[in-house]
């Protein structure tokens, strides 16, 4: 199924003239640690799955639905008998502002089960479907209906977070809607600006906050700390800079909003379990893994 590995970087070869790519994967084949651009949605229809993302562990059973967020590093390992969806649709189906929100919600990964996502797991699945059928069958404008499924299924899945996230604030109705929209307006504004020098107290301030009280609401928004979630942003940055040879570990570092290299090494180490030297040598395949 990977066809383009570099190291870690796996480019994926879409599908002529299509900007997406799936399979109705039956390897009994095991796949290294590796990202790509792309999402990746993953569904059994016949015996289960595993998936090592990030530094999780996620069973997937016949119609369990796992969705592997852009940039982040995963291993797939099939059982001796089963078939499986796999699609990776590119991002420039769903480039916009609230794909970034609903990605650092679910980051690196969230797995739908019928157990934790009863309102919305039958519809996943039937899209799953869906899409399997519209990629093989190819009618008119099948790229177009496949890309407004996977949306839906984006949708489904940042609305069921929100209202999770939602339900952890304490206050009434009413504030409980003007929280979420000025920490959806909080997520975009850190996205944009990650690799400027932004601190707990300008964001805090721009949410209209006291810094103490921002960082309580920011925690049950996210599930997460603000400095967290900031350096969560910049080193999966850092990671796609380092594939270019041409920037050093300095230079990637300052243009992800780190003052100083010393502290960037420290959080990449404590992201990632390596360093950039290390991560470089796996992109060039300088590691080897059973």
């Amino acid at each position: 199924m990977i066809e383009n590995l570099s190291g870690l970087h796996e480019t994926v070869n879409y599908k002529k003239n299509m900007q997406l790519q799936l399979y109705n994967n039956d390897e009994y084949e095991n796949y290294p640690p590796h990202w790509h651009t792309p999402f990746e949605l993953i569904m059994p229809t016949e015996s289960g799955y595993h998936a090592i993302c990030g530094d999780k562990d996620f069973n997937l059973r016949e119609g369990d639905v796992l969705i592997i967020c852009p940039g982040v590093v995963h291993e797939l390992f099939a059982p001796p008998k089963g078939v499986r969806i796999i699609f990776q649709p590119g991002l420039t189906l769903i480039d916009n502002k609230e794909v970034n929100v609903i990605i650092s919600m679910i980051s690196p990964a969230i797995l739908i089960t019928p157990e934790e996502y009863p309102r919305i797991h039958t519809r996943l699945h039937q899209l799953m479907l869906d899409i399997r059928d519209e990629y093989f069958s190819q009618p008119l404008y099948a790229e177009s209906c496949i890309a407004s499924k996977f949306i839906e299924i984006l949708v489904l899945v940042g609305r069921c977070q929100a209202e999770i996230a939602q339900q952890h604030f304490e206050a009434k109705n009413d504030k409980q809607k003007e929280y979420m929209d000025k920490f959806l307006f909080i997520c975009n504004y850190i996205n944009d600006h990650f690799t400027e020098q932004l601190t707990l107290e300008e964001v805090a301030a721009l949410a209209g906050f006291s810094k103490y009280h921002f960082t309580r609401l920011f925690k049950q928004y996210a599930n997460t700390s603000f400095y967290k979630y900031l350096n969560q942003k910049r080193i999966a940055h850092a990671k796609k800079l380092l594939v270019d040879k041409n920037y050093s570990v300095l230079e990637v570092a300052l243009q992800c909003g780190f003052s100083n290299l010393s502290s960037f090494l420290r959080m990449f180490k404590q992201l990632t379990g390596c360093t950039p030297t290390e991560l470089r040598k796996m992109y060039d395949g300088g590691f080897d893994y059973v």
